[in-house]
């Protein structure tokens, strides 16, 4: 069945989805009703046409300007550094951060050939330039690439004297066990522990 394993094939190349979970889900495609499956394509298509990235901050919006970068209630002397949008959605589902974002589009990678030239870089010196910001939150995930990258951004941003830094702290998982936690977990959560 060439359409089969086609859809099969295609499904299998979204990340976190293996053969078995790509071959479930279009089984239950094929159970579905075609109205479903229409405007399911559909939604498809029109994704790109229709969401892109905010020109200020890099969050994906179908507006001009994102409903972040737009509302004045956020506090303008605080930006947040991520990689992806994914990783807005998490802190504002926290209720955590009420201030700005930047997202990069991904961390630096040298492996995987990306540079600081493929990632927003400059715009965010550009901003730092032009914006009121007093600190700058930088919340990359605890990998290599996104230590690599937070170096990167605190050496391109150390010529602003008046910006502090700051790291989401790392470490183990409230709740979890020392028993399980990994090596780098449990060595981020020595060196980021705190007075008690």
């Amino acid at each position: 069945m060439e359409a089969l394993d086609s859809l099969i094939y295609k499904i299998s190349r979204l990340p976190g989805l293996g053969p078995k979970s790509a071959r479930r889900i279009a089984y239950h495609l094929l159970k579905n009703d075609a109205e479903f499956n229409k405007t399911l394509g559909e939604a498809i298509i029109n994704i790109k046409d229709k969401v892109h990235p905010c020109p200020v901050c890099g969050i994906y919006t179908e507006h001009d300007i994102c409903s972040i970068c737009n509302d004045s209630s956020r506090n303008r002397e605080f930006l947040c550094i991520v990689e992806e949008t994914q990783d807005v959605n998490v802190i504002e589902d926290s209720g955590v951060y009420k201030g700005l974002y930047h997202v990069l589009g991904g961390a630096i990678s040298i492996l995987d050939g990306i540079y600081p030239e493929n990632l927003r870089f400059k715009e965010l010196d550009k901003r730092i330039a032009e914006g009121q910001f007093t600190e700058i939150i930088i919340a990359t995930n605890p990998t290599d690439q996104g230590d690599t990258t937070a170096a990167y951004i605190k050496k391109l941003l150390s010529k602003y004297p008046n910006l502090h830094f700051s790291r989401i702290a790392q470490g183990l998982q409230a709740g979890g066990d020392i028993e399980f936690a990994n090596h780098r977990a449990l060595y981020q959560s020595f060196k980021n522990r705190l007075s008690f």
